[in-house]
Formats: structure tokens, sequence, C-alpha cells
């Protein structure tokens, strides 16, 4: 009797288990599930065309193309002549195991991409033969075309989500495509769209019986939204020519408003590289490329010692803290001594000796003399070296250096403006300004991208204020309204010490160290700078390799439509490949011509390859980052 009893009471328990877990199952959670979500729904989803990208003048900069797939649903495969099957996809049968292995890792029962975009004669053919194949489909996808082969680190590339990816984020399904690099990835959101999506109803064979609920839950996709750049293609194209045989970064800014007109690396590579089924080979070739870098974008990523350029932000700080006034003048026999050692002399070749200097002479000549007293005076006003220092930093830091600056572009670095912390970790008995004078013409510790160095010029031509520096003008063709690229960001710098500045740049182009490349008709103002360049070899030695070549500018100077930097890897003197680039840049922009074709030839023809084959054997690191 009690034996029935516990046997009763077990299958009553039993059954009651399944009558809570049904209702579990069916009212509470059922009430809340969505009824497409189920095993028994399939779904097939229409990729929306991607948006185009233009120019600030409507050039279109990349659009797109038809592609197919070869889809495969692991546990829907039934058994096929393999051999057949290879033939027709032109494949081997060691390839098939591979694909086929690979997308039975991801998910059996989820699509996967088993080979991908087929010329459009293969698609033709296959899409007869391939509906006896179960498990296999073609999906229709939307990939990249750049009708100007320009611009590659600016657009970027799209490429397939991985697995990773795929099982974190609900949009993306493995092999699929998304933004990798710069504009692409960056407005990602923006420029996919939104996917389509049909449902239809399996049986219990996994057979489709149908649509499900006659397309109630199926929607249509959302094409993606168009973007124009503020690029100009034509000046973009420019640049890209007469950077050719050489490393370094351009970038050029509409100073009111912080718009990106040119945004130039080199080397670099053609987009349609990374386009179709050679992208897979290409992209191993660029992104292994350890000597030339092509991916690596040096106007954004690259951090280099400003230079003499910097030295007109020195003059300004000085003004600004009050320790120079126009008037203050000092001599140079040279070059500017700091110290009895025999090495603590910082040499100059402003050429004028024994005559005063006052700052707009010391701008024009890039004097190093006057500017390591300007910067000892801005330190030494306090008592204490360290808050000389650390307000120092805060007056160059306000120009938009030492940081990402917050541009709409995803890579970057952030330069370095030293600070009173960053000395202390150097200078743990204490900080004298002499130990960091180095700062007084734009070396020592001081590091900036080409696209900052455009920024800090675009600031001198506003006379003190600046735009943050964006890539996109129009959404959808509506212009950006984000407050981030409208508001003014002033610098600490009061107005009024600026026109000096403007005028002795004005002067490098008229008499100074550009003089020769002034420009009929247009008033250029700028500054060359030559940048000292010590690269760490095998032995851990560091040895002098040629100089890098400067030159920020703007122009015109009453009303300036365009700032500038460029930067020349190995270049030599500001004089002999920044300047000369810079100011034709400037003309092709402003007057829509150049009239200097012997000069414009010299530097489309100018190959710096020979001196940087010299270096490959004597590098040992060579530091990228990305933001």
């Amino acid at each position: 009797m009690k034996r029935s009893f516990l046997l009763i009471f077990l299958i009553a328990l039993v059954g009651l288990i399944y009558i809570i877990r049904l209702f579990q199952l069916q009212i509470i959670r059922g009430g809340n599930q969505n009824p497409i979500q189920g095993s028994t729904i399939k779904i097939e989803y229409d990729y929306p065309e991607r948006g185009y990208i233009f120019d600030r003048n409507g050039k279109l900069l990349v659009a797109n193309q038809l592609s197919y797939d070869v889809m495969v649903i692991p546990k829907e495969v039934e058994p096929l002549d393999t051999l057949e099957f290879c033939n027709l996809l032109k494949i081997t049968k060691e390839d098939f195991k591979k694909r086929f292995k690979k997308a039975e890792r991801y998910a059996r029962w989820l699509p996967s991409k088993f080979l991908k975009q087929l010329a459009k004669e293969d698609f033709a053919y296959l899409q007869e033969k391939l509906p006896k194949y179960k498990g296999f489909y073609i999906q229709k996808r939307i990939i990249r075309n750049y009708p100007i082969k320009s611009a590659a680190n600016v657009v970027g590339f799209i490429a397939e989500v991985n697995e990773q990816k795929a099982r974190t984020n609900n949009y993306y399904e493995q092999g699929e495509l998304i933004g990798k690099l710069g504009v692409e990835k960056q407005y990602e959101n923006i420029l996919r769209g939104v996917k389509g999506k049909k449902r239809f109803k399996r049986n219990n064979l996994n057979k489709i019986t149908g649509s499900f609920k006659n397309g109630k839950y199926d929607t249509l996709a959302v094409a993606g939204k168009d973007l124009t750049l503020t690029i100009d293609s034509d000046l973009q194209q420019y640049g890209e020519l007469l950077m050719k045989g050489k490393r370094g970064g351009i970038v050029a800014l509409e100073p009111k408003t912080g718009e990106i007109l040119a945004l130039i690396t080199a080397p670099s590579y053609d987009p349609n590289l990374l386009v179709g089924r050679k992208r897979s080979p290409n992209s191993v070739k660029l992104f292994n490329d350890t000597i030339n870098i092509p991916t690596f974008d040096r106007g954004l990523q690259a951090m280099y010692p400003p230079g003499s350029p910097f030295k007109i932000i020195n003059g300004l700080i000085a003004l600004q803290e009050g320790v120079i006034d126009k008037n203050f003048y000092t001599y140079c026999h040279h070059g500017y001594r700091y110290g009895n050692r025999k090495n603590e002399f910082m040499a100059c070749h402003c050429g004028i000796v024994n005559r005063p200097i006052r700052l707009k002479t010391a701008i024009a000549k890039s004097c190093n003399s006057y500017f390591s007293t300007a910067y000892k005076k801005i330190i030494d006003k306090y008592e204490n070296p360290d808050i000389g220092i650390e307000n120092w930093s805060k007056h160059a830091k306000s120009f938009g250096l030492g940081n990402y600056l917050g541009y709409d572009l995803p890579s970057g670095q952030p330069g370095r403006i030293p600070d009173t912390k960053f000395y202390k970790r150097w200078y743990k008995r204490g900080l004298r300004t002499t130990y960091t004078i180095s700062n007084a013409i734009g070396q020592g510790e001081i590091e900036t991208t080409p696209m900052q160095l455009a920024n800090m010029t675009a600031a001198i031509a506003n006379q003190g204020y600046f735009h943050t520096p964006h890539i996109v003008k129009k959404i959808d063709n509506k212009s950006i309204t984000d407050s981030i690229y409208t508001i003014k960001r002033n610098t600490t710098i009061d107005p009024k010490h600026f026109p000096i500045a403007i005028e002795a740049m004005h002067e490098v182009f008229t008499y100074g160290t550009a003089k020769w490349f002034q420009v009929k008709g247009l008033d250029i103002c700028g500054k060359t700078g030559t940048a000292e360049n010590k690269i760490k070899v095998i032995d851990g030695k560091k040895v002098q390799a040629p100089d890098h070549s400067i030159l920020i500018a703007f122009a015109p100077k009453d009303n300036p439509k365009i700032a500038m930097a460029v930067y020349i890897e190995n270049g030599g003197y500001g004089a002999t490949f920044a300047a000369p680039i810079a100011s034709l840049m400037v003309e092709k922009y402003l007057k829509g011509t150049t009239s200097r074709k012997q000069l414009e030839a010299r530097m489309k023809n100018a190959n710096l390859q020979k001196e940087y084959d010299k270096l490959i054997p004597k590098i040992d690191t060579l530091e990228t980052g990305t933001k």
C-alpha cells in the first residue's frame, strides 16, 4: 500500500512539475515572447543600399555595386555530389571542406557566407543550378566602388563582420559587411541603413510552408543616408600627387568653420584594392607592410616635433604673460648659451648678429636665441619653475595641442604638451628652466600631429579661436548642427596679441625663409620649420637622421579661407619641400589652378625613397597607434 502511494505521489509530482513548466513557458514567458523569433520561423534578409559619399562640391567619392554571395545553412545541407558542386563554384574539394567546417563552427542552424562576391557571369549560371543543392542559396549584397582612386585614409573601407562581432552585436551576422576605417567606420550606423526581413513558416521537417502571418511582421529595407564630406576632392588629389615618393602628412582646414579640406597621408593606396575577391590578399600586403605603412594615417596618427612653427606659440604666450612686448629685443651671437658646459649651447642660423632682434623679425627669420630668451622669461616669471611650466602648458594646450581635438574620425594620436607632472617623473630632485629649453624651439618633449598643427594655424588665423575639425559637412543633404563643431573654442591668448604674429608670418613669405614661394596676388602667411630627427637603432644608440621639413600657412592674410600644415619626413629644411608644396596647394585651392609649372613639376618628380632606404637597416622600432 505504501509503495502504491509512493508511486502515485511521484507520478503526481512529475505531472505537476510539467504543468508548472508549461504554464511558465506558454503563459508567463509566452505572453512576452515575440512569435517571429521561434525556431519554426526562417528569416531572409534584404540588404539595403549603403549611403553614398560625396565631396564638398558634389563629386562622388564612394558608390555601390551589386555582389552575389553563396550562403550555407549547415543543418539544412543534404548529401551532395561534392566534386560536381566544387566544379560549379570553381573551388577545390579541400577548400569546400574548410569552408563548410567554418560555417558549422559558427552555427549549424544559421546562414553563413560560403563563397563571397561571385562574378556576374558566374552568378547567372549558378542561379539555375543551385536549387538542387539543399542548404545553399545566393544572397545579393552591396559592396563599395571608388570612382576616384583617392582619399583611402578618409573614406576607409568595409569588411566582413567577424564571429566575435556577430556574437556581441544583435544587428550583425557573421559575413555581413561593416565599416572598418575612416568615415565608413565612424558613420557606420548612418551609412548602413536598415536590413529588410522576410519571415517564412517551417514544418517539423524544416521545410518552408509559406509566409508567416501573410507577411504581417515583414519589413522593407531602408537605404543608408548619403554623406557629404568637407573634403575638396581636387585639392586632395593634387596634394596626393605632390606627395608621391615622399612620406608625411598634409592637413588643410577652413579656419572659420573647422571643415577639413584635405587630409593627406603618404604613402597611401587605391581604396579599390580592398574591394571584392582580391580584398583578402591585398589587405595582407597592405597591413603587413611595416616599412611604408600605407594604412597608417600620418596626418592623424604620426607624432612629430613641431619645430620652428611652435615658436609662434611661445611668442604669443610671452606676450600674454607680459614678459615681452613688441619692442622687446635680444641679441643673437650665432646661438643661445644656457649653461657653462661646452654642449649647453643652442646654435642659431637666423643670420642676424650683433643687432637687436624683435618679435616680428624673430618669427620671420626664425631666431632660436630670441625664443629661448622668451621661453625662459615665461617660466622664470614665477618663483617656482613647476608653476611656470604648468602655466606655459595650459596656454599651449588651449590651441588644441596635446589632445585628440574631438574630430569625427576614428583614428588619431594625442600628441604631447609636457606639464609639471610629466617632468616630475624625470627630474625628481627638482625642475630647472634650462632642463626644458628645447621647448622654446618646438623640440624637446613636445610632439604634435599634422592635424594639430593645422588646427593651431587656424587658431592663429582666426586671432584666438578655432572650431573643432570635422570631416562631414552634411548628412542626408542636411547640414550638421552638432554644437561640438559649431561652437567657438577660444585660446587663452588675448586677440590683441595676434596681429604682430600674423604680420611676421606674412613676412616669412615676403622676405623670410619662404620668400621664394610667394604667389602673385595672394597674401600668404606662414612659418617654415626644420625638426631634428633621431631614430632608435638596433644596438639602442640614437643616430642623426635627415631632418623633417615643416611648414604651417594660411591665406589670404586678411580673410583666411585655408589653413594648413605640411610635414615631410626626412625632407630637410622647411623651404626644401614643405614650403613649395604648401604654396602650390594654397594657389590651387584659392585660384583653381597653378601658375608655377616648373616648381610643380619639380615637386611631383621629387623622390625621397633613397633617403628612406638608407634608414631601413637601422630601424629597430616604429611607434604607431590609434585612438
